[in-house]
């Protein structure tokens, strides 16, 4: 499968774009894992056109994580056209338009999947990244706002029309948010609709069994894989070992799951600091440890520590056969070293208003 002149090789596997999830440490574990592209979490056009701090921090990215697409999200052609050039200016493989985030505070600004109650403004966003932007621009959106307004055929036509080079589906409507099953009858009348470019499945690949009856039932060209990796990164791996010879590897042993842990946390750090990133984890660790023998002690434990490293204590020492008892483990497993991304590069005039606003706090 091609984006433009990016080819991702047959049926490829993407890590979706998720707020608080797909952060660099995580997609860093993800492209190691398997996924074929990552992207950013979506990023508000108009928190870059001000400079602020988080959503220009999440435009960076690690060489090791490419190819890499950043998404941005916002109801303003002006300030999405504006947000598209400097995302353009980090040199993502791609630029990617969040048109389906369900959330309240996005959607009535028309944000993510609030501008599909309004398509002539769609097109006009669309339109203005398109000609923004150096690098492919692709959307990510939903089926529409509710069952009665479902136009996601002369949707996919009209963005393919305006010179998106792929097209990401995720077969919800608004109304629908993450509830209920996905929808997947309607990719093979999506994938009819376009003519040159790829289709993208998104919604219930959570398993390697979903990954591989979504490829073969609907006809997609690659799937999005969300929900599904979230504490299981392992995920891309196994679907990947699954489409190729039917088989599922086995599942990671303790230390290495313990191992992933322990260098997602120190990545975390590495990025968002000390104390942000050991708080942000927290709400990974169920992923992680979902089904295992003491799960909810080791969750309360880590949980306990608001230092790195008091953290890796507990985690390197914790004895899953034995969740009761506490026994050190003999030879701790090795952490990889935390690796900082690239710092974002903002256009002159962005950065001269951060700089002013800085002076003017002092």
């Amino acid at each position: 499968m091609r984006i433009a002149d990016l080819d991702l090789g047959s049926r490829p596997l993407l890590l979706a774009p998720m707020e608080d999830v797909s952060d660099p440490p995580f997609r860093l574990l993800c492209r190691r894992m398997g996924a074929d592209l990552v992207y950013t979490e979506f990023i508000s056009a108009g928190g870059l056109t001000y400079g602020a701090k988080g959503s220009v921090q999440k435009l960076e990215l690690y060489d090791e994580e490419r190819p890499a697409g950043i998404q941005i999200f916002g109801g303003e052609v002006d300030q999405v056209r504006e947000a598209a050039r400097i995302a353009d200016a980090q040199n993502p493989e791609l630029i990617d338009i969040n048109f389906g985030c369900p959330v309240k505070k996005v959607v009535c600004k028309d944000g993510g999947a609030g501008i599909l109650r309004n398509l002539p403004k769609m097109e006009a966003i669309t339109q203005a990244v398109v000609e923004a932007a150096q690098r492919p621009v692709t959307v990510k959106t939903r089926l529409g706002w509710n069952d009665e307004s479902i136009r996601i055929e002369e949707v996919a036509r009209m963005l393919e029309a305006t010179g998106v080079q792929a097209l990401a589906v995720h077969a919800r409507t608004r109304s629908q948010m993450y509830k209920g099953t996905a929808r997947w009858e309607w990719f093979p009348r999506i994938k009819a609709a376009l003519t040159d470019i790829p289709l993208i499945g998104n919604g219930d690949a959570t398993t390697p069994e979903k990954v591989k009856a979504m490829f073969d039932e609907t006809g997609v060209d690659a799937v999005m894989i969300g929900r599904g990796a979230i504490g299981n990164p392992w995920i891309f791996r196994d679907a990947k070992a699954f489409l190729e010879h039917g088989e599922i590897p086995d599942p990671p042993t303790w230390e290495e799951r313990v191992s992933v842990v322990a260098e997602h946390l120190v990545g975390k750090c590495a990025w968002l600091g000390e104390r942000k990133g050991v708080l942000e984890m927290r709400r990974m660790y169920g992923g992680y440890f979902k089904g295992h023998r003491g799960a909810s002690r080791l969750r309360t434990e880590l949980m306990q520590h608001k230092e790195k490293d008091a953290v890796l204590e507990v985690l390197l020492n914790w004895r899953e056969d034995e969740p009761d008892v506490q026994v050190p483990v003999a030879a701790p497993v090795a952490v990889r070293p935390a690796r900082l991304p690239k710092k974002a590069t903002l256009p002159a005039a962005v950065q001269a208003r951060i700089d002013k606003r800085t002076k003017s706090a002092a």
